[in-house]
């Protein structure tokens, strides 16, 4: 540093010294203020819904609480995630119940929607001081997915609908292996197989699907194919597959910090359907839309366009 000028923070802003002393520590407040500016960091997953639903809460955020918003979207899986949610790297993040309950807690599935919030928000209260919010509304669990045609053309509405013929079903690898997986569909339903079960990556489903080298997938319920495909999404009749309940995962401390914050992201709570987040990720998946331009259409038609601050 020479002796005509003092670095007033850390970003590089200078400050000369021939100016008054009280303009001096005034410039110096400010600039050290310009490098811990308020704000809110909101993380996703490395998959287009998860990309999607952080633009949405970072907008809500935005508009309705009136807090700044750095985005960390894309992080990766969900250990990634829930570590960056632990040390501080971002403040919140949307997240699945059965995958918190099995994957984060490491216990067993639940079918029960209830017991399984309960006992992620029970987990994640002691272990991490992390709050669990009421879901959006949507639940995004395994589905057994057919052609529309084929539903169609035999009637099928449920998997217990589906049991009546065999069926050359693919799969994804964790599928075949995980306790709510194949083995248990297959006894709980007496599914029946034509061959063994073709296995690959999950983005390969719904092209073995088109190519008619399957014709049953084990998907998602709000994959955006469902949609763009003319597929059918069988009803889980019999409630085999545990619940995947989306909410925000939010560190206790933030929401001390921003009394607001709370109020803007319950707002969200409970409107979001399944068809509806199967349709959202249809904008961006199907028809390539910007994440960010679809949540912020869908919030002006779901919680209004006006901010509160």
């Amino acid at each position: 540093m020479d002796g005509t000028k003092i670095v007033a923070c850390v970003s590089g802003t200078e400050v000369p010294r021939r100016l008054k002393p009280a303009l001096q520590a005034m410039l110096l407040v400010v600039c050290t203020a310009c490098s811990h500016t308020p704000h809110i960091t909101v993380g996703s997953k490395n998959f287009s819904e998860q990309i999607l639903l952080g633009e949405i809460l970072a907008q809500q955020i935005e508009r309705r609480a009136g807090v700044p918003v750095e985005r960390k979207l894309n992080l990766g899986g969900t250990l990634l995630a829930h570590q960056a949610l632990v040390k501080g790297s971002i403040d919140l993040y949307p997240e699945y119940t059965g995958t918190a309950l099995t994957a984060v807690l490491k216990q067993p599935p639940s079918r029960d929607p209830k017991t399984v919030l309960e006992t992620v928000r029970e987990g994640y209260r002691r272990q991490w001081d992390l709050e669990w919010l009421p879901p959006f509304g949507f639940n995004n669990a395994f589905a057994m997915i057919v052609r529309g045609e084929t539903a169609r053309a035999d009637k099928l509405s449920t998997i217990s609908d589906a049991a009546a013929r065999p069926w050359k079903l693919g799969v994804g690898y964790e599928f075949k292996t995980r306790e709510d997986g194949l083995d248990g569909l297959l006894k709980i339903y007496g599914l029946k197989l034509d061959g063994d079960p073709v296995t690959m990556d999950l983005g390969l489903l719904y092209a073995a699907m088109e190519k008619r080298k399957v014709d049953m997938v084990a998907g998602n319920s709000t994959d955006a194919q469902i949609l763009s495909l003319d597929l059918k999404a069988l009803e889980d009749d019999r409630h085999y597959f545990p619940p995947y309940e989306c909410a925000v995962v939010v560190r206790a401390e933030t929401l001390a910090r921003y009394p607001q914050l709370r109020a803007a992201l319950e707002e969200l709570s409970g409107k979001m359907s399944d068809d509806e987040m199967r349709r959202l990720n249809y904008e961006v998946d199907g028809k390539h839309r910007a994440p960010a331009e679809v949540a912020g259409e869908y919030l002006r038609a779901t919680v209004g366009a006006v901010n509160r601050y």
